[in-house]
C-alpha cells in the first residue's frame, strides 16, 4: 500500500496536535486537583512583624564600608547621595 506524501504529513501533524491537546488537558486537570489539595493544606498566614527601625547613618556607613572594601579604596573617597529601599 503506497501512501501519498500529503497524507503522511497530515497524519503526522494530526498526531502531534492530538498529543499536545492531550498534554494540555492532563496538565490542566492535574493542576486543578493539586491546587485544591494545597489550598486546603496551607495554614493561615499571620501578618509579619514590623521591621525594627534602622539608624540611617549606620546604614550608610555599612554600605560605604562594603563598597570601599569591594573597590579596594579608602572609605573617604566614597560619597553616597541617596539610598532607596527596594
Amino acid at each position: 500500500m503506497d501512501y501519498s506524501i500529503i497524507f503522511v504529513c497530515l497524519m503526522g501533524m494530526g498526531t502531534v496536535f492530538f498529543g499536545l491537546i492531550c498534554l494540555i488537558v492532563l496538565t490542566t486537570l492535574l493542576g486543578r486537583i493539586c491546587g485544591r489539595s494545597q489550598k486546603a493544606a496551607l495554614p493561615a498566614v499571620e501578618a509579619p512583624a514590623p521591621a525594627p527601625a534602622v539608624n540611617q547613618q549606620e546604614l550608610i556607613a555599612a554600605i560605604s564600608a562594603a563598597i570601599a572594601e569591594e573597590l579596594g579604596t579608602d572609605i573617604t573617597g566614597i560619597r553616597i547621595l541617596s539610598v532607596k529601599k527596594l
